[in-house]
């Protein structure tokens, strides 16, 4: 797996005198806390790493090359940002070549419609659902979000609910789905994903803002009484 190790992603913060600790564990091969790590963010990488590659079981096998990865390599940990983040952002970096080794060795007439990785492919919302120059309100809602105010609570809550949305997120373009994936799925900050991810604060909030915008017109049509 190729990777930058000794640069690390720009910090979020200053690790916590814990992490000192953690990493000194890990340093020392404690297997316990290796083991706790692993059943604390396994799941979460495998995720991650899928939206790259695609294959679950790719996607395992990146995980556990990144694992490997960063035992190697933990005499590079700077401690600039959190672990957790140097993890992934290993991953992330391992999950993209993976994800383009595949796709160059993928039939061109396996592929399906083409995947911008930058989610610049059009606008978030449909142009349809605003009111033309022509309107009573030029620009403003033709057809507004649906409200959920009313909707019975363990329907929004339902695991068909929480399907949709995942199928929705996996139809999203890479980077988008990344995104949308470790803020809304995962829960970490914006700082976070910005050092995981490699990218610009701005850049983040413009996919995060793309991606939801999908996930809740999705959501529209898996919540609606039609």
């Amino acid at each position: 797996m190729t990777g930058d190790y000794s640069g690390q992603p720009a910090a979020s913060g200053a690790a916590p005198s814990d992490e000192t600790a953690l990493v000194a564990a890990l340093r020392r091969g404690d297997e316990a806390t290796f083991m706790r790590l692993v059943e604390q963010y396994q799941t979460a990488m495998v995720r991650l790493a899928q939206v790259y590659v695609g294959d679950r079981a790719v996607a395992e096998e990146v995980a556990q090359e990144t694992w490997l990865s960063a035992l190697k390599h933990l005499d590079q940990f700077e401690a600039r940002s959190s672990f957790k983040t140097w993890l992934f952002h290993i991953l992330v970096n391992g999950a993209k070549t993976r994800g383009q080794r595949e796709r160059r060795s993928t039939p061109f007439s396996a592929l399906g419609e083409a995947d911008d990785p930058d989610g610049e492919e059009g606008p978030s919302v449909a142009p349809e659902r605003f009111m033309d120059e022509d309107g009573a309100h030029p620009g403003g809602w033709l057809t507004p979000p649906a409200s959920w105010e009313q909707l019975p609570e363990d329907r929004v809550a339902s695991q068909e609910t929480r399907a949709c949305v995942l199928e929705a997120i996996a139809r999203l373009p890479r980077n988008q789905a990344s995104v949308i994936r470790l803020r809304d799925v995962e829960g970490y900050s914006a700082d976070e994903v910005c050092a995981m991810l490699g990218i610009g604060v701005v850049n983040q909030r413009v996919l995060l803002h793309r991606a939801r915008s999908r996930v809740r017109q999705a959501l529209e049509m898996c919540l609606s009484d039609d």
